[in-house]
């Protein structure tokens, strides 16, 4: 019954609201994503949700509405090479940084999914657990940020067809950790993240 509940449309409104979510952290390829949603005030989506709780084919759907009623929206994205720089963790919140520079109507107030974010300027903003199952905006947020690293992932996959990026998008599927272990890493992968033996069992 909790998920055709409706997403919340926004956190406090008194100030113009962006919500920000990322995709890829877990990945051993490839960039991290984030994006930027502001929705008017107002806004309803009883179909909006977190972008794992939707099939690839109503993310999709769902990313033209969002791009067409949301007042304004931003994707971002930090390379393989700079989350090996200066981490993952900094690397999402960096790359919710430069969504929220893009973005042409600024936000006065920002909504996070999860429990930890770098400050952003002087904005204020709150951390919200599960906040892309709660609020529209940063379930908007996840749907882009996902939608646009699945595309991304997509077109390198034809340049290293081996590491099977169509489908798991360079996340740790055994098929992937085995390619890694057999041909060893492209230039896309991120060096500093350790690649297990799928065919190792712990006693």
């Amino acid at each position: 019954m909790q998920d055709t509940i409706p997403l919340l449309s926004y956190y406090q409104n008194e100030l113009r609201e962006a919500g920000c979510d990322e995709a890829g952290r877990g990945c051993l390829a490839g960039p991290v994503f984030a994006a930027a949603v502001v929705f008017p005030l107002d806004y309803y989506n009883p179909i909006l949700n977190d972008s794992k709780k939707l099939s690839e084919k109503k993310r999709l759907a769902l990313r033209a509405v969002i791009e067409e009623e949301a007042l304004d929206f931003a994707v971002a994205s930090v390379s393989a090479e700079e989350i090996d720089r200066i981490n993952i963790h900094q690397a999402s919140y960096l790359a919710m940084h430069r969504a929220l520079d893009l973005l042409k109507v600024p936000a006065d107030y920002i909504i996070v999914d999860g429990n930890k974010f770098v400050p952003y300027q002087t904005v204020p903003y709150t951390c919200i657990v599960k906040g892309d199952g709660k609020y529209l905006s940063i379930a908007a947020a996840s749907i882009l940020a996902k939608t646009y690293r699945d595309e991304y992932m997509h077109n390198l996959a034809t340049e290293h067809p081996e590491y099977d990026w169509l489908r798991n998008k360079g996340y740790p599927t055994i098929k992937h950790r085995n390619a890694i272990l057999q041909l060893g890493l492209t230039p896309h992968h991120r060096k500093t993240f350790r690649v297990t033996d799928p065919q190792l069992r712990l006693f």
